[in-house]
C-alpha cells in the first residue's frame, strides 16, 4: 500500500434510507413509516460493503439480520453493531485472539440482551485488540483496523472496529465496553462521543463482574450526544440499578452553571502534545463563555498508580493465560500475541505485589473524591497526544518499547475505570493538519452521568463537532 493510500479517508455517507440521520432521527423515521427497519438494514449493509476493504473493522457478519419486531425500543430498527467480547447467540466470540478457536454462543450475553432491548438490528460483530488489552486495534499477521478519518492511523482501541464504522457513517451506533479507556479512546480517534457510565449504571459486564477489581462498563459510541443519552435512557428501561439515582432521558442542556476543574497534563506526569493541549484550552475558554467556572485543579494519585495498574493489567493477562481454554477450543497461551504475553510475563515476576497493588488501586477513590471538593466535573485530555499511525503500538513492537508507548498515550483515562465513575469523550471542534479528530475528556462524580450529557449537549451546540463527510468525498 502506497503512502498516500494510507493516507486516504473514507466514508459511506450517501443518498440511501440511512441518509444523514443518527441513530434517533432513523428511530423516529421508522417510526413513521418514512424508512423500513429492513429497509435500513440493507442500506447499513450495503455502506459497510463499500468501507470495509479499507477499514477491516468487521469481525463477523450476520448474513440476514433480523429486524426486531418489538415497536417499543427507543432506536427500534436501528442498524448496529456488537463487539467480538460479548456473547450474541449463535455467533462466535472470539476477543480480538488468534490463541484458539471460538465457539458459536449458546446464548445472549446478559448486556446483549439489555442492548437488544433498545430494538437495535444487529449486523454483526466488530473487531477489537486481544482481549481488549491495547489502546489500538492491531495485530500480528492480520490487516489493522484503520482509522476513517486518516487511514494511515490507528482507530484505537479496544473498541477500534465498532468506532471506524460509526465515524465512517456505516451505522448510526455501535457497541463498546470501557476496562481502561476503550469507549473513550476510540471515540477520541474518531471524532466520536464516547461515554464509559458508572460502574453499574448497566447490566454487569460478565468478564469484570468475576474480576478483584471489575474495571469494565458496557456502552456505545455515537456521533452525536442524544444518541448515547437515548442508549442509557433504553438501558435504565430495561434494567435500573436501584442503588444508583436515576437518569432518566437528557434531551439537552440545563441552565446549571457548573464548576470545572480542569488539567491538560495527567496527574503521573505525562505531557500532553501541542493539539491536546490546545483542545483542552479551547474547550475551557467555550466553557467559561457559556457561564461556567473553570479553574485549574490537581488530582493527588499515588506515585505507584501507574505502575499498580500495570501490574493489574498484568494479573488479567495471567488470568487469561490460565483460564483460555475455557474460551474455545486449541486455546494456546504461546499464540497470545506480543503485548498479552509481555504482560503476563511482567506480572509472574512481580505477582507478590499483588495484595498491595489491590490495596492501592482501591484507595484511589479517596485521591478522586479529594480532587472533586468544590467541583463537578474535571476536565483533561482522553489520551496525551493524537492518535499514532498504524504500527507505532502494535503487538509485534518489542514489549519493553511498546508498553513506553501505551503509557505515554494512555496516561488519563484508567483513573474512572479504576475507581467506577463516568467519564466521556467528546469530539474537539477542529481536527489536526494531518485530518485526525482530537478528544477532550470530562469525568464526573458517581451516578453523575446526567452532568456530563448536560455539558457535552452545551458543547455540540456551541461548537458542532466536525463531520467527515464534509472534509472528504465518499469512499
Amino acid at each position: 500500500m502506497t503512502t498516500h493510500e494510507q493516507r486516504t479517508t473514507v466514508h459511506a455517507f450517501r443518498d440511501d434510507a440511512l441518509g444523514e440521520h443518527d441513530a434517533v432521527g432513523l428511530a423516529e423515521a421508522i417510526r413513521r413509516g418514512e424508512v423500513g427497519a429492513a429497509e435500513a438494514a440493507r442500506a447499513a449493509a450495503e455502506r459497510v460493503r463499500a468501507v470495509e476493504a479499507r477499514l477491516n473493522a468487521v469481525q463477523v457478519h450476520i448474513d440476514d439480520p433480523v429486524p426486531a419486531t418489538a415497536t417499543g425500543g427507543a432506536l427500534a430498527g436501528v442498524p448496529t453493531f456488537v463487539k467480538d467480547n460479548v456473547d450474541y447467540l449463535g455467533l462466535p466470540t472470539g476477543h480480538g485472539s488468534a490463541a484458539f478457536t471460538p465457539r458459536a454462543a449458546r446464548r445472549h450475553a446478559p448486556f446483549t440482551r439489555q442492548f437488544l432491548s433498545s430494538g437495535v438490528t444487529v449486523l454483526g460483530k466488530t473487531r477489537m485488540p486481544e482481549f481488549g488489552f491495547s489502546p489500538t486495534t492491531e495485530y500480528e499477521g492480520a490487516e489493522p483496523v484503520r482509522n476513517p478519518w486518516n487511514t494511515g492511523h490507528s482507530a484505537g482501541g479496544s473498541s477500534g472496529g465498532s468506532a471506524a464504522l460509526v465515524a465512517a457513517g456505516a451505522v448510526p451506533v455501535a457497541h463498546a465496553n470501557d476496562g481502561a479507556g476503550s469507549i473513550r479512546i476510540p471515540a477520541a480517534a474518531c471524532g466520536l462521543v464516547g461515554l464509559k457510565p458508572t460502574r453499574g449504571r448497566v447490566v454487569l459486564n460478565a468478564q469484570g463482574r468475576q474480576l478483584p477489581i471489575d474495571l469494565v462498563s458496557d456502552g456505545v459510541v455515537s456521533r452525536t450526544v442524544r444518541d448515547t443519552a437515548a442508549f442509557l435512557a433504553a438501558a435504565e428501561t430495561y434494567w435500573r440499578n436501584p442503588k444508583m439515582p436515576p437518569l432518566g432521558l437528557v434531551e439537552g442542556p440545563s441552565d446549571r452553571r457548573l464548576r470545572i476543574g480542569y488539567l491538560v497534563d495527567s496527574p503521573n506526569g505525562v505531557v500532553s502534545d501541542a493539539p491536546t493541549r490546545a483542545a483542552v484550552m479551547e474547550t475551557v475558554a467555550t466553557l467559561r463563555r457559556l457561564g461556567h467556572t473553570v479553574e485549574p485543579v490537581e488530582i493527588p494519585l499515588d506515585p505507584r498508580f501507574t505502575a499498580d495498574f500495570l501490574t493489574y493489567w498484568g494479573l488479567l493477562s495471567f488470568l487469561l493465560g490460565v483460564t483460555g481454554r475455557t474460551l474455545g477450543s486449541g486455546f494456546d497461551r504461546r499464540r497470545m500475541d506480543g503485548l498479552s504475553r509481555g504482560l503476563r510475563e511482567a506480572y509472574v515476576r512481580e505477582w507478590r505485589r499483588t495484595p498491595g497493588v489491590l490495596r492501592r488501586l482501591r484507595r484511589t477513590t479517596t485521591a478522586y473524591a479529594a480532587a472533586f471538593r468544590g467541583l463537578d466535573l474535571i476536565l483533561t485530555p482522553v489520551l496525551a497526544h493524537t492518535t499514532p499511525p498504524i504500527g507505532h503500538l502494535s503487538p509485534d513492537v518489542p514489549y519493553h518499547l511498546l508498553i513506553e508507548r501505551i503509557l505515554a498515550y494512555v496516561a488519563f483515562t484508567p483513573l474512572n475505570n479504576v475507581v467506577g465513575t463516568p467519564s466521556l469523550s467528546l469530539p474537539a471542534p477542529r481536527t489536526t493538519g494531518d485530518g485526525l479528530p482530537v478528544g477532550v475528556m470530562f469525568s464526573g462524580r458517581p451516578g453523575g452521568e446526567r452532568t456530563l450529557l448536560d455539558i457535552a449537549f452545551a458543547l455540540e451546540a456551541e461548537c458542532p463537532f466536525p463531520r467527515i463527510q464534509d472534509v472528504a468525498p465518499r469512499g
